[in-house]
């Protein structure tokens, strides 16, 4: 069976990034790719990291006006990841058009509300109510315009799987549970978020920045 787990491995340092997807490659099910990887190393660097096997999951929330989206997925088709995230707060047209761009073996999901903010942040922002509330209005919109899933915590993972049963369920935010939660908000344990009905666990930190990131991986797994 292959492992749910993808390592975040967020950091510009392309042969850093390839020494630890190297040593954890045989423990993980693929690699995720983010924004500051992406802008240091740009599209070169994620090929040189798919050369190492595992699938890719190029994480760069991409929030515009379709148009550009589709444009700018379009240019990454060549690079075909495996998962790629736009923000579900784009609108239907956003995302209808990101994944009409897409190719046909990517699965396009929609950032719901990141694991860095709370109910007090999203009322800063003008968004009423709790967080789980625009979670699953923006999951409902994102099934509506054809994407494959969403990204939430592991605080939402039940309520939209609830509404939106088959859905491609990212979860990030994920930390064993004697890891620090860092800048995260809403957290869940590797083992959690998989009962409650996650897809894919993304995982950073507790591997990547472990005095031997293979055993932290390899622990991980045990748990699963």
């Amino acid at each position: 069976m292959t492992s749910p787990v993808y390592v975040a491995l967020d950091t510009p340092d392309l042969e850093l990034a390839k020494a630890i997807a190297t040593r954890i490659k045989t423990h993980v099910g693929g690699l995720k790719l983010g924004l500051e990887f992406f802008v240091h190393n740009g599209p070169a660097g994620v090929q040189e990291m798919a050369h190492l096997g595992l699938p890719v999951f190029l994480d760069l929330k991409l929030h515009d006006i379709p148009n550009t989206v589709a444009k700018a997925i379009q240019a990454l088709r060549p690079l075909e990841p495996a998962i790629l995230t736009v923000h579900a707060a784009g609108g239907r047209a956003m995302m209808e058009d990101a994944k009409a761009a897409a190719p046909a073996g990517t699965k396009v999901v929609g950032v719901t509300v990141l694991t860095s903010l709370d109910g007090e942040d999203l009322r800063a922002i003008g968004v009423a109510g709790a967080a789980d509330a625009q979670v699953e209005r923006l999951a409902l919109l994102a099934r509506d315009a054809g994407l494959d899933g969403v990204v939430c915590s592991g605080a939402e993972i039940e309520l939209v799987r609830k509404a939106w049963s088959d859905a491609f369920i990212v979860v990030p935010g994920v930390r064993p549970a004697d890891a620090a939660t860092g800048d995260q908000k809403r957290v869940v344990t590797p083992r959690q978020a998989l009962d409650a009905g996650a897809s894919i666990l993304v995982v950073g930190r507790p591997i990547t920045q472990a005095e031997d990131p293979d055993a932290a991986a390899r622990a991980i797994a045990a748990t699963l």
